[in-house]
């Protein structure tokens, strides 16, 4: 088993209320690299940021990376477009950071994202391949692209308010400069991708599409922003089984429907709660408020775990051990 975190910037980040991925704005643009960091070595290592909230929310990286050093699986992150470069061992596929989405150009290079992280992934030799992600911003840009194909609009956020007005308003200006209507798109993702996705979601549907050729088992560890790519997956054809792992925290989120979602898009979904209020600590409080939710890969990790019969008490404990440790010596932050 391959455990992939795809990662990449977008400037829809940059939207003042759109994301919490980050202690503060000059923070946010180095979390994708920071949260690749994390998982490939416990700790930010060229990243001058430990990705928190503004409330002090730790990164779902912290949860991804305990249920790494307690299962021990081989992961790689696949740089989709980073404003800032990781010292995690990557991939490239060819990605730029992505524009903001109300520009109606937002991934240019979208088709070449998606054929290079296909082939990439028709050459893996793994039966089974798990998918991740980190992008700032990338539960609005999986709302512009569900409703260009015409999909449910239903996406979570890293805040624990979704702000819905907001990316309501943010889905209609995008839609609106690229001229397409919703459900425009349909049968057309990678237009949609183009006009107002991520290099995330090109590359995640890429993966999907090469590796389920070649009969690899694919899991996408993650919530509403993964839907979205199996969204694009299934508007290129791709009709082969895919799998849903996701967070307790994720499912609970009524603005999300990640279980509609799912329904929609034929994914076999898989819950995972990790007990998190049944210790209190800073690094699982804010998790129970309904921050973060998703993330890094979390809820494909728990799975994991869950699947070799690691204890969520284990787990609790170990991301408890990370996140204190963290703290203890967090870098200072350079834009």
């Amino acid at each position: 088993m391959r455990f992939v975190v795809v990662a990449g910037s977008t400037a829809t980040a940059r939207i003042e209320g759109i994301s919490a991925a980050g202690a503060e704005p000059a923070a946010t643009v180095h979390t994708p690299s920071a949260d690749c960091e994390m998982v490939a070595y416990g700790r930010p290592v060229r990243s001058p940021v430990v990705p928190i909230s503004p409330s002090g929310c730790p990164t779902p990286a912290v949860v991804t990376r305990a249920v790494h050093e307690l299962a021990g699986f081989e992961t790689v992150t696949i740089d989709a477009g980073l404003a800032r470069s990781t010292a995690a061992p990557t991939v490239e596929v060819g990605g730029e950071p992505g524009q903001d989405v109300r520009t109606g150009q937002a991934v240019p290079g979208a088709r070449d994202v998606f054929a290079a992280a296909e082939a990439y992934a028709r050459g893996l030799p793994d039966d089974d391949l798990v998918i991740g992600e980190t992008i700032p911003g990338g539960t609005t840009t999986a709302r512009c692209v569900l409703a260009a194909l015409g999909e449910r609009e239903a996406t979570s956020s890293s805040l624990a308010e979704n702000p819905l007005a907001l990316k309501r308003r943010v889905v209609d200006q995008a839609l609106d400069a690229a001229g397409i209507a919703r459900d425009g798109a349909a049968g057309a993702p990678l237009e949609a991708g183009r006009a107002v996705g991520d290099p995330v979601l090109a590359a995640v549907a890429g993966l999907v599409a090469g590796a389920t050729a070649t009969d690899t088992a694919v899991t996408l560890a993650g919530g509403t922003q993964l839907c979205a790519a199996a969204a694009l997956a299934r508007h290129a054809g791709v009709d082969a089984p895919l799998s849903l792992a996701t967070t307790s925290f994720l499912a609970a989120d009524r603005t999300a429907d990640v279980e509609g979602l799912a329904s929609d898009l034929d994914l076999d979904l898989t819950i995972t709660d990790p007990g998190f209020d049944r210790r209190s600590h800073p690094a699982l409080d804010a998790y129970v408020a309904g921050e973060a939710k998703e993330g890094v890969g979390m809820g494909g990790a728990l799975a994991l775990a869950e699947r070799q019969g690691i204890p969520m008490a284990d787990v609790r404990d170990r991301v408890v051990a990370i996140h204190d440790r963290l703290l203890a010596t967090e870098p200072r932050v350079e834009p």
